[in-house]
């Protein structure tokens, strides 16, 4: 973005936001070298956490362990129960669609118990009427790739032996469920969707249970965070413009996560298959819905990531937010796009499940 003498332009944001991003930017700076590494205990020092608690909204929420030898956990948040099941005399309960899903932050930062992260998923959990499922994954460089991507689906795995049905009480309908994140989550969701539908597996990643009751009905990704060797016009044209994203954090994070002397070709990170391997996607991949941000350097990549989707013979439904920084849902000061995105993300929702 430049003005008519060539000058590049900040995007214009509220006061409020700005120092908020600030704080952000200078918070990521401090705390990461240049090998990828964070010290973790000066950014927890921003990073402030949310504990488990029902909210006026009339969402609760609760931490279960996953497998405790690894440290993975999530948080599941419950919707309220609709008025007409509130003053129904009938003790049965409409089962809820579920919503796996996990936090952005450059597979390296935040939590699932992190404030921006919990208040997203109560938005999503009373606006949709779904389980969200938060999952705290482990983080790069101290777990790099494929550390995430199995922890997504070993709570798949949980799920489809646990339904958590007990801890929570309200019934889930586990063939009714979708993988969502935003930016490095984003990521994740397709990959442990990609998993979880394969016929080939490895010692690494074997099939699903058999009797497996977690079906896919979707995927929900937020400006996910694809990448590759190559700089898109997008990143070129934003560079210095756009909050939080850039040419320099964004390579500290793809080497933090990525194995080892592995370049931004690799596999996790260019998925489209036009710099490598092409994505094998099953029969079983489900319907994407991809929601790309247009100040966002990360939306090249997301067309990209909707075109190959297309190509495959996917159903793909592409949600532009022609004024969006990345992660514009963590600030209220958008409250119209965050209405709006929730309202897609309930549409898709519903639909999905009309049509499994």
């Amino acid at each position: 973005m430049a003005d008519a003498h060539g000058h590049r332009r900040r995007v214009a944001l509220p006061c409020a936001v700005r120092l908020r991003l600030c704080l952000l930017e200078a918070a990521i700076d401090a705390t990461q070298r240049r090998d990828g590494a964070i010290n973790r205990p000066l950014f927890s020092l921003y990073d402030r956490r949310a504990d488990p608690r029902p909210d006026t909204a009339g969402v609760s929420s609760t931490d279960v362990t996953v497998d405790a030898s690894r440290g993975l956990w999530a948080r599941v948040f419950t919707p309220p129960a609709p008025e007409h099941e509130h003053s129904s005399s009938s003790s049965t309960t409409t089962p809820r669609p579920v919503i796996v899903y996990f936090h952005g932050g450059g597979f390296a930062m935040f939590s699932a118990a992190s404030r921006p992260f919990d208040t997203h998923c109560r938005t999503l959990c009373a606006g949709v009427g779904a389980v969200v499922v938060s999952v705290d994954y482990r983080l790069a460089p101290e777990h790099r790739f494929p550390a995430a991507y199995d922890d997504g689906e070993a709570v798949l795995r949980y799920l489809a032996t646990t339904g958590l049905r007990d801890e929570h009480g309200v019934p889930m309908d586990l063939s009714a469920c979708f993988l969502a994140g935003d930016s490095a989550g984003g990521n994740i969701a397709h990959h442990v969707a990609q998993r979880w539908t394969t016929t080939t597996t490895t010692p690494a990643t074997p099939p699903p249970p058999s009797d497996n009751p977690v079906h896919l009905a979707g995927v929900i990704l937020l400006e996910p965070y694809f990448g590759g060797e190559e700089r898109t016009k997008a990143e070129r044209a934003l560079e210095g413009v756009a909050p939080v994203v850039n040419i320099r954090r964004s390579d500290r994070w793809w080497r933090a996560f990525l194995p080892e002397g592995a370049d931004r070709n690799h596999p996790a990170a260019h998925v489209t298959g036009d710099a490598g391997p092409e994505p094998e996607l099953q029969e079983a991949f489900p319907p994407a819905m991809v929601v790309v941000g247009g100040l966002d350097p990360l939306q090249d990549w997301d067309r990209r990531y909707a075109g190959m989707l297309r190509q495959k013979g996917k159903a793909v439904r592409v949600v532009e937010f022609p004024e969006a920084i990345h992660a514009f849902y963590f600030f209220p000061e958008f409250a119209g796009d965050i209405r709006k995105l929730v309202g897609e993300i309930r549409a898709f929702v519903e639909e999905s499940i009309m049509s499994k």
